[in-house]
């Protein structure tokens, strides 16, 4: 990353983070304040930063070459992405980071720079992020403001902006007020141009974004999966209750999104708002397992059972997908999503498991077991590093078609040639029809933020969106922040 302080870096360096890693791409932040932070007692004042204090600068300069070998280290075992995150001002700094990843490493490095000429922008980024860092623990808000105010001034002085004469041979993109204009130079490679492409999609003007299931059908009455069929009474029931509640809220320019089943669409029909259908909202295909319930797949097909029960998310349905594919398939979903305002997403469990864990940064292990509950409206809130999550339960009843991970026992191959098994607790045995009941509205159990409420049948969560990864500002393919 390169740009000054309270510019929306680290913003931006979580964001890509998180939609890389849900692509699979196997990313992570390396952000230079926190080795800054381990290597000092503690933060005073902006005297620290300026360049005449030569004590702080080779503080500094060792916390910046130690987070570049750790960068080096993860890239070397495995990673794919680093994303170094700092604020890389200077031409000679951009320089040491170029040496050390591509000339000494032979990584690609690709620097993301936010320029921010918006008093207003940087104000807000200020007060809502900065005075709350560690740094400023214990600190009167009003003091913590001035120090930080002060801390830009001594950046400032020395800011060398990339500049495309200069930095000619380098790759990197401009991003000039949050999104107002870009300057791309030389990307090279799939990986930076799925990061510039993402990069100028994003926005981070405030916006609510609603993830619904459809309303009960008759197939989940049933306990089948797949299909096409309509609404249950029930159903019914929780789309009136669902157009009631859009209208309670008063949703301004609230755009609503389904997929082309009909299960979608009659869930919407009450509700006042331009409607659009996306194929690519569907619900996953499960091939020839199409409208059979858990229990006739296992009794029919055991080792397609246990195969998915060992590996939910790269396991195929014959004829069908994986969780993998409806990642693949959602992706422009997210492109749009990331480019609106106020949307509401009616649509089914696969896919309202994917785009929460976009969005709550979940991994592949947790993502196919996320619980979406049905007539359960999913409320999600960018905030200044990640998502707060809110389930808000309609009170319609409902069954419930939540599947918990089951036990895998051992690894078992079949004897049929080509063909190959993974044994499961045999006393996991599931029934044709799911419980009946009413659904909670509780929050997914195993999320690794904890639900902070659960009142009148509204579960919050805070999602901190910290992520592990590569390196962009420089960014490293590794990409190299």
């Amino acid at each position: 990353m390169v740009g000054l302080p309270a510019r929306g870096k680290t913003y931006i360096a979580k964001k890509l983070t998180r939609y890389l890693n849900w692509i699979g791409i196997n990313t992570r932040v390396f952000n230079v304040g926190e080795y800054r932070r381990r290597a000092t007692l503690q933060y005073r004042t902006h005297d620290f930063f300026r360049a005449d204090n030569k004590e702080a600068m080779e503080i500094r300069e060792k916390c910046a070459r130690d987070a570049l070998e750790d960068v080096c280290e993860w890239l070397d075992g495995g990673g794919e992405v680093a994303v170094f995150d700092a604020t890389n001002t200077t031409r000679s700094r951009r320089q040491l980071i170029y040496e050390f990843l591509t000339v000494n490493h032979s990584y690609k490095t690709f620097f993301v720079e936010s320029v921010c000429t918006d008093a207003r922008i940087i104000e807000a980024n200020i007060k809502e992020v900065k005075v709350t860092s560690p740094d400023y623990t214990g600190v009167n808000k009003d003091d913590a403001v001035r120090d930080f105010k002060i801390r830009i001034q001594h950046y400032a002085e020395f800011y060398e902006p990339l500049d495309e004469e200069h930095d000619k041979d380098y790759s990197f993109i401009r991003i000039y007020n949050q999104g107002e204009k870009f300057l791309v130079n030389r990307v090279q490679g799939h990986v930076q141009s799925r990061v510039v492409y993402y990069l100028m999609n994003i926005h981070v003007l405030p916006r609510t974004i609603y993830v619904v299931r459809h309303g009960e059908s008759d197939m989940n009455r049933m306990g089948r999966i797949g299909g096409d069929g309509d609404l249950s009474k029930r159903g019914d029931q929780f789309a009136s209750a669902l157009a009631k509640y859009v209208a309670d809220e008063k949703l301004e320019n609230l755009r609503v999104w389904t997929s082309l089943l009909k299960r979608t669409i009659q869930t919407t029909v009450g509700i006042d708002a331009p409607k659009e259908h996306w194929k690519a909202l569907n619900e996953i295909d499960a091939g020839v397992c199409e409208g059979m319930t858990y229990a006739e797949i296992q009794s029919k097909f055991p080792e397609e059972f246990a195969l998915r029960d060992a590996d939910k998310y790269h396991y195929r349905y014959p004829g069908g997908e994986s969780y993998q594919d409806l990642v693949a398939r959602l992706e422009p979903v997210i492109m749009e999503l990331e480019r609106q305002e106020n949307v509401m997403v009616v649509c089914h469990q696969a896919v309202a498991r994917c785009l929460l864990a976009y969005f709550a940064d979940k991994d592949h292990v947790e993502l196919p077991y996320l619980n979406v509950p049905l007539h359960t409206v999913v409320k999600l809130t960018p905030v200044a590093y990640g998502c707060l999550v809110e389930y808000i339960s309609l009170h319609v009843e409902c069954v419930d078609t939540f599947r918990p991970r089951p036990q895998v026992a051992k690894r078992k191959r079949s004897s049929k040639p080509g063909r190959r098994a993974l044994m499961v607790d045999p006393h996991t045995v599931y029934s044709s029809v799911p419980a009946d009941g009413l659904s909670n509205g509780d929050s997914e159990r195993h999320s690794s933020s904890p639900v902070e409420s659960l009142t009148n049948g509204s579960a919050v969560a805070s999602c901190n969106g910290d992520m592990d990864g590569l390196t962009i500002g420089a960014m490293c393919s590794g990409v190299v922040n």
